[in-house]
């Protein structure tokens, strides 16, 4: 019987461990398998470094939080605040979805002030149609995941309204490790204080759910819902 296997796809290197590390390090412990997918590597984002040389650095953050995760990863060819959302970017994210057959997908809230978080949720729902139709003859077999679910962004949260609150407590300390393999967390340079922000996110929200710490979810169509889990996104 094949592995449970858990895909989060963000906009940039980095993403995808802000909104849903604790998740990933919860899930892979569990025995899942994982996936990091970043659409762009936010080469653009230092203040003074040029995007040639915060490059070099968001790769080597990238191969360590990956490999602190124990995760695949996967980095799609575009350039930070360029991502375009065509056939080619949504071909390469379906192709994705069928060679690594994800349970859950995990990515952006579309209500986002970033236009490549917007871009990266726009397009794995695309890809989420061409990877399950078995018309489609690709290199890999048609795939449909069982749940696609969006965690919580500070850049996207535009009608963001929380379904899932998910006990995270016994990963919280390894989550702000894994925070800390990112320059953009360690370093301080950037204009938000994200590494504090998530930090305190995850207090907040364990207060709301009655856990010591905790992250949300948000379904694709929200019913507002409020679902309080001590274990993983699918029950077994």
């Amino acid at each position: 019987m094949a592995k449970n296997h858990l895909m989060v796809v963000g906009g940039h290197i980095s993403d995808p461990e802000n909104m849903a590390g604790a998740l990933m390090l919860k899930h892979k412990r569990a025995g899942w398998d994982v996936t990091i997918v970043a659409a762009t590597a936010g080469e653009k984002g230092h203040p003074t470094l040029p995007p040639e040389e915060y490059l070099k650095m968001r790769l080597e953050d990238a191969r360590a939080s990956s490999e602190f995760i124990g995760a695949n990863f996967e980095l799609l060819p575009y350039r930070d605040g360029e991502l375009p959302v065509n056939e080619e970017s949504t071909w390469l994210m379906a192709d994705l979805i069928r060679k690594y057959r994800p349970t859950v997908i995990l990515t952006h809230w579309h209500g986002s002030m970033h236009q490549d978080h917007a871009a990266t949720n726009e397009i794995v729902r695309k890809a989420l149609f061409k990877a399950g139709l078995p018309a489609f003859r690709r290199e890999y077999p048609p795939h449909s995941p069982r749940a696609l679910l969006f965690p919580e962004n500070w850049e996207d949260m535009e009608g963001y309204v929380p379904d899932i609150y998910v006990d995270v407590s016994d990963v919280f300390d390894d989550y702000l490790k894994l925070l800390k393999t990112h320059a953009l967390m360690r370093e301080n340079y950037a204009s938000f204080r994200y590494y504090d922000y998530y930090e305190a996110l995850g207090k907040m929200r364990g207060a709301l759910a009655g856990f010591d710490r905790a992250v949300t979810l948000m379904y694709s169509h929200s019913m507002y819902r409020f679902e309080r889990r001590t274990g993983l996104l699918l029950d077994e």
